[in-house]
């Protein structure tokens, strides 16, 4: 009896740790990656910020299902999550971007970038800033108004896709403190 115990404890312990995050959805598609952009206010909304996203063609992962469609403003799309390499992890009560799942339009001009409407939000924890070019400074946390997530929420990414079989793979992550 103890023997058969042990695992049904396991995988009750198990099952409790696989239902702490979200459940993502992986799929290969056209969308925005944000993951470095710059957001600047939307005049007449306080609670969103534009940001100026890369558009991709690859695996990504999201809340809501992936989405192109052609409209006359150009074509819509969302901002998705792809893996990143690094990242400054700040802890202060600057806003920054919400940008998972946010509605973007591709620029007709240059479709290698997309408009995204992000939630603006602050005060959520610590979060991340990731710069293009890998590198942080003091300044990482302290300047402009860029996407970004909560350790939380990148932590919650990073866990689905590592214990769930999808064709979108985690990456070692390397973590810069905030000065």
């Amino acid at each position: 009896m103890r023997k058969l115990i042990a695992p049904l404890v396991i995988l009750g312990f198990a099952s409790v740790a696989a239902a702490a995050g979200p459940d993502f959805i992986v799929c290969k598609s056209t969308y925005a990656l944000c993951t470095t952009a710059p957001c600047v206010p939307i005049p007449g909304k306080k609670d969103v910020v534009s940001c100026q996203c890369n558009v991709e063609r690859n695996y990504s992962a999201g809340l809501k299902p992936c989405e192109e469609k052609k409209t006359a403003q150009g074509m819509r799309l969302r901002s998705r999550y792809h893996p990143i390499e690094s990242y400054a992890q700040c802890s202060n009560s600057r806003p920054w971007g919400w940008c998972l799942d946010a509605p973007c339009t591709m620029d007709k001009n240059d479709p290698a970038h997309a408009s995204c409407a992000c939630k603006i939000v602050s005060n959520q924890g610590n979060y991340v800033i990731v710069n293009a070019n890998g590198q942080y400074d003091a300044s990482s946390c302290t300047t402009g108004v860029y996407s970004s997530a909560t350790i939380t929420e990148l932590d919650q990414v990073t866990d689905y896709l590592k214990s769930h079989d999808t064709p979108l793979k985690p990456v070692p992550i390397k973590v810069t403190k905030e000065n």
